[in-house]
């Protein structure tokens, strides 16, 4: 019957010229906590010897966790100048023996690097990998115009119905979320805004305030934002998942262009609805502006429209609807890559959606500023 290695220490018997270590019993993988123990008492009674004959006459049962032991033990009594030397191994054990060898895995070693250098490193390679981005996007760019153009001259092959749809999920169903958002925000740059300047007399003046930031900045800033975590990350993650189950390949397959089944419908539909969604946004936001005026400011609704009136033109008005279809055109383009960037790992897949809704607001943001430099420029 075979005996469990694991309760039988090592027979230490000195021989002329050192030590002799008799293992016996099943050295499996069953046992592989006791016999770690026990491999580490071989290595103990080693030690005491400048040479150790281990025989495994008395092991009934090896395999590849017993073999790995032993070859271990046989290494580190190797690295403290012991000799060591296996007696009476079956030819099946040693095939094991020889395999299972034994080795340290040592960390590469790094050089030291000064924290200056590292710091300009990683600089480096935020800005190389930020101009791969920018290249990346100016190509899928290009092959969605040229899609557009081909589409524009063959009506029959564009999918009005998923462009309609679309338009109804990143549109209609968005609606309620931006003209609350809106309506609050409104609200509170009213307070605001008659708050500061009631010390000086001029609470008249947050109408004016309440306009242009508005109608110029806000409105088209938040609704953007708004829509950049909502159908921006939904959109990647829709893609995504695609891409994860093969059915991009299988689009492919059939000889389907994936810009033209799954991008130009959705990038259009964002086009076309955030300027709506902006007028929306505007609308909310002076009403909400024009409620707390009137009941924290005692401006009328009629005196509150008028002064509105001559506040603003309607170059005001139209600087965040013409902003609105390039901040849209930008969170799909980036949603898109994101999303078709997904490898096939549920890990990749988070990681994508956050990437998308964090490039979309910053380049919501920097688009945003370069346009009122661009307006301010020309005087609009």
């Amino acid at each position: 019957m075979a005996v469990d290695a694991a309760q039988i220490p090592p027979d230490v018997s000195p021989r002329e010229g050192g030590a002799r270590l008799a293992l016996a019993g099943d050295w499996t993988l069953a046992a592989s906590r006791r016999l770690e123990n026990k491999a580490q008492e071989v290595v103990d009674f080693g030690r005491r010897s400048d040479f150790v004959t281990i025989d495994l006459s008395g092991v009934s049962r090896l395999d590849t966790a017993g073999a790995w032991l032993i070859n271990r033990a046989r290494r580190t009594l190797a690295t403290s100048h012991v000799g060591v030397a296996l007696e009476h191994v079956r030819p099946e054990h040693g095939i094991l023996l020889e395999e299972a060898a034994y080795r340290d895995f040592e960390a590469p070693g790094r050089k030291p690097c000064p924290l200056a250098l590292e710091l300009l490193s990683d600089i480096g390679r935020a800005i190389v990998y930020s101009l791969k981005e920018f290249y990346r996007g100016v190509a899928f760019l290009g092959e969605f115009v040229a899609v557009l153009g081909y589409l524009a001259t063959h009506l029959r092959r564009f999918r009005g119905t998923s462009l309609v749809a679309h338009m109804e999920l990143i549109g209609l169903r968005s609606a309620p979320i931006v003209i609350l958002i809106n309506l609050l925000v409104g609200a509170i740059v009213a307070q605001q805004g008659i708050y500061q300047l009631i010390r000086f007399g001029a609470t008249t003046y947050a109408v004016d305030l309440i306009g242009i930031l508005v109608l110029r900045e806000l409105g088209v800033l938040l609704t953007s934002i708004m829509i950049a975590g909502r159908s921006g990350s939904a959109i990647t993650a829709e893609i995504g998942s695609m891409k994860m189950r093969e059915e991009i390949d299988a689009l492919r397959v059939m000889g389907l262009s994936v810009i033209e089944v799954l991008v130009a419908p959705r990038v259009l539909a964002l086009v076309l609805s955030l300027p709506i969604l902006t007028f929306i946004a505007d609308m909310s936001a002076l009403f909400g502006g024009m409620l707390v005026s009137w009941g924290y400011g005692g401006i009328s609704p009629a005196a509150f429209a008028s002064l509105l009136k001559e506040a603003i033109g309607f170059n005001t008005f139209m600087v965040g609807i013409i902003k609105a279809p390039f901040m849209a055109l930008v969170i799909g383009l980036i949603a898109m890559i994101d999303g078709l960037a997904t490898q096939g790992s549920a890990e990749s897949l988070g990681r994508q959606v956050t990437s998308s809704v964090v490039k979309s607001i910053f380049m919501v943001i920097v688009l945003d500023g370069l346009f009122a430099i661009f307006f301010a420029s020309i005087h609009y």
